[in-house]
């Protein structure tokens, strides 16, 4: 929880606000629309869904919680009708509720895509360790670095993260092509597919964005951009791959129930 700089403009200000809101809302919607959908897929995927759903309640949850504490930091006020002024009320902005969001989710991301994916038996169990480990790792080495201000510590903690950031990536791109291939439809194997990629894709963002603070930016505009990048990569990460697994499911589920309705 690093002290906020002064001197936010209202826009900066507002950007940050609506990106915040954006998260509540996509997760919240993304939460109710994957339950909802439950009773729709057979119960080889139920279990996936339901993880997907669980994911994007958590961060529903936190995305609250960082939304508030946002608010909380700042009075917005306009004097006679004028421009909006933002100052600080030296309340604390909390923005470890992203990295407590992300120790609980980012590996469930992952075992949720393999479960889905229906990789042959005990394959699932071991490899749900091995990239749930490394992910979870991943995000606490982060963490660190991440309330420091000082530049050579955050890259320190930077590289060590991105050790198991690249075990995982390279996991999803590379050591699952072939399961991704086996898929009951090509239907299935293209939304597989592009789950992969989309995870990769999205995580991705995220190293970058932790690097806004580590090239030179600072103060207002550097805490804007962090706040918005993050808010725009786990929509990404979390509500629309989502629906990638959702989709995968439903495919899934609709080829298993015709091959039992096909004459023996």
């Amino acid at each position: 929880m690093a002290p906020l700089p002064d001197g936010f403009s209202y826009a900066e200000w507002n950007a940050t606000y609506n990106a915040l809101s954006f998260g509540i809302a996509a997760m919240g919607s993304a939460t109710i629309f994957f339950w909802l959908q439950l009773p729709n897929v057979t119960k080889n995927y139920r279990t996936a869904l339901t993880i997907t759903g669980i994911v994007t309640l958590i961060a529903t949850y936190h995305y609250i919680r960082i939304f508030n504490s946002w608010s909380e930091a700042f009075t917005v006020a306009s004097k006679d009708g004028g421009d909006y002024t933002v100052q600080l009320t030296g309340a604390p902005f909390n923005d470890g509720y992203r990295y407590v969001d992300w120790l609980l989710t980012v590996p469930l991301l992952l075992i949720e895509l393999i479960l889905v994916m229906k990789l042959p038996q005990q394959e699932p169990v071991s490899l749900s360790w091995k990239l749930g480990l490394a992910s979870a790792l991943m995000v606490a080495l982060g963490y660190p670095g991440e309330i420091q201000e000082d530049l050579s510590v955050r890259w320190f903690w930077w590289c060590l993260s991105m050790i198991p950031f690249c075990y995982v990536v390279f996991t999803l791109a590379v050591g699952l092509a072939e399961a991704t291939s086996k898929q009951p439809s090509p239907a299935a194997a293209s939304l597989a597919s592009a789950a992969r990629y989309l995870t990769v894709l999205s995580w991705c963002t995220y190293p970058f964005v932790y690097m806004v603070k580590s090239v030179g930016l600072a103060g207002p505009a550097a805490t804007m951009y962090e706040q918005v990048g993050y808010s725009l990569a786990d929509v990404l990460a979390k509500a629309v791959f989502g629906v990638l697994i959702w989709a995968i499911a439903a495919e899934k589920s609709a080829v298993e129930e015709s091959g039992k309705l096909l004459p023996n």
